[in-house]
């Protein structure tokens, strides 16, 4: 049968037509429950608090290695020690089980303690702080004794655990920075190479010499010009030297001769000298060298064909004496010193414009010498630095290894020991009677309910409605009189409404 949506008032209105069935299930549930209690097995639960210690040193001074967040470690190892390995020796240990040892794996008898074993996180106190401040390590068994001795052992391996973990990751990473050091110094030390044999290959091209480069090639310069200067001077004395030294020695052969200079003789003779002159600084490809030959040649010819002119010039040249007079002396010493000065200025000359040549090509290569140079200078400072942190990162390492060590870095402690349970957890038997009440409770109204929903009597105006699909046009009350009246099948205060109403629909 469909029924209407009930409202609060339906629901008091059942409850008082159908309190007994709620009131005596009530009454029994909690009994029953506790009874259940007594019958269930008891179990025992020891527990113990482990607070998280933060290191004796400040971070500031050295930072840790295991910077892993205290949940994640205590995850971690959990999963280590609630494995088979660790739990298997606590259970021959200590006798777990000796029931059921026989008749179930040992897989089973570990899963059981894995299920008896509980961990749990302790709040901080402030809402705002992220770190852990310890845990509580819970153990629930069927003998307070063994609950509280595994209590103690699971506690230990935690601190344990933690000790060693903590070291190892120290040590693992003080070692592996070790090696990276060692890779990062055979970088540095290959970048070194590098860097010093580009140095010594582009030796006074370096960005660095730039500017040294710039002003020696202006030095060069302004030597260069003064050293032409000076070789063009030079070049002018000698020029005026050898003028004055040929007239010298004309004057002085004809002095010697007695007769004009410009005789042909005297011209031979002069011109002769000339040559000799010429020979001892001039190749014989020079043009007044060559020159002077063609003019030497042709007055010989002048002079074999008038005759007797060699025996007069041969018989005067052995009457004439060998020395020559100061004055041609002291020309000829002025002119080899102005050689000598023209050689040099030479040599100075080309020694200078190679020079200049180099300090050009030098500045000229700079730009592509620079870009090179930074190329394997980045490459350098990159090696360098990596070292240099790497160096930093292993001293790090290693004093937090040393830390850890000796137990000053972040450990766990015992806040509260095992405790001894001296009653026990489970069951709980003011919880089952409180529950055994609040079931009956539930259940007997539940039961109303159900019995209420199954009765097809029509009581109130809005069943009238429901059933009929009618609207109530009035309602008369009933009335009763006061000897007890045979029950109608139309119970309530609106009898004479539904009669009306069904009369209605009929």
């Amino acid at each position: 049968m469909i029924r209407r949506e009930l409202t609060p008032g339906d629901y008091i209105e059942i409850l008082r037509r159908r309190w007994v069935p709620a009131v005596m299930l009530t009454l029994l549930g909690g009994p029953l429950a506790y009874g259940v209690a007594r019958l269930l097995p008891a179990r025992y639960t020891s527990q113990t608090t482990v607070l998280v210690q933060q290191p004796m040193v400040p971070k500031e001074l050295i930072r840790p290695v295991v910077t892993d967040d205290i949940s994640h470690q205590l995850a971690s190892m959990q999963e280590q020690i609630l494995s088979r390995t660790r739990l298997e020796p606590v259970i021959r240990q200590y006798g777990l089980y000796a029931a059921d040892a026989n008749r179930l794996p040992m897989e089973d008898l570990v899963a059981r303690l894995q299920k008896a074993i509980e961990v749990l996180p302790v709040r901080p106190m402030e809402e705002t702080s992220d770190s852990l401040p310890g845990f509580n390590v819970k153990v629930t068994l069927d003998n307070p004794h063994s609950a509280q001795a595994v209590c103690t052992a699971v506690t230990s391996m935690f601190i344990e655990e933690q000790a060693r973990q903590r070291q190892q990751h120290s040590q693992d990473t003080t070692e592996f920075l070790v090696q990276q050091l060692a890779d990062a110094k055979a970088k540095l030390d290959a970048q070194d190479a590098k860097l010093a044999a580009f140095q010594s290959r582009h030796l006074g091209s370096l960005p660095d010499d730039d500017k040294t480069n710039l002003n020696i090639l202006t030095g060069l310069t302004s030597q260069l010009d003064a050293a032409t200067q000076a070789l063009s001077r030079a070049q002018q004395d000698r020029s005026f030297l050898e003028a004055s030294l040929n007239q010298a020695i004309n004057a002085w052969q004809a002095s010697q001769s007695g007769h004009n200079p410009e005789t042909l003789d005297q011209q031979l003779a002069a011109l002769q000298t000339k040559l000799t002159d010429l020979e001892s600084r001039y190749t014989d490809s020079y043009p007044d060298v060559i020159s002077t030959k063609q003019d030497i040649d042709a007055l010989k010819k002048k002079i074999a064909e008038q005759g007797g002119s060699g025996e007069d010039a041969t018989a005067a040249s052995q009457t004439r004496p060998t020395l020559e007079p100061q004055n041609i002396q002291q020309l000829r010493a002025e002119l080899h010193n102005t050689e000598g000065i023209i050689a040099e200025k030479t040599t100075d000359q080309e020694d200078l414009k190679k020079q200049i040549k180099l300090y050009e090509e030098r500045v000229q290569a700079t730009p592509a010498v620079e870009e090179e140079y930074k190329e394997l200078t980045r490459g350098y400072q990159t090696a360098l630095d990596t070292y240099n942190q790497l160096e930093k990162n292993r001293d790090e390492a290693q004093m937090a290894t040393n830390l850890e060590r000796r137990q000053e870095g972040e450990t766990f402690s015992i806040l509260d020991p095992a405790n001894f349970p001296d009653e026990p957890s489970f069951p709980n038997r003011l919880l089952f009677t409180l529950g055994g009440f609040g079931g009956g409770l539930g259940l007997g109204l539940g039961l109303a309910i159900y019995l209420d929903m199954r009765d097809t009597s029509i009581r109130t105006e809005q069943d009238v409605e429901f059933a009929l699909h009618l609207a109530v046009i009035a309602a008369v009350p009933a009335i009763r009189p006061l000897a007890k009246a045979e029950p109608s099948k139309f119970e309530g205060p609106f009898e004479s409404a539904a009669k009306i109403g069904a009369r209605a629909g009929a």
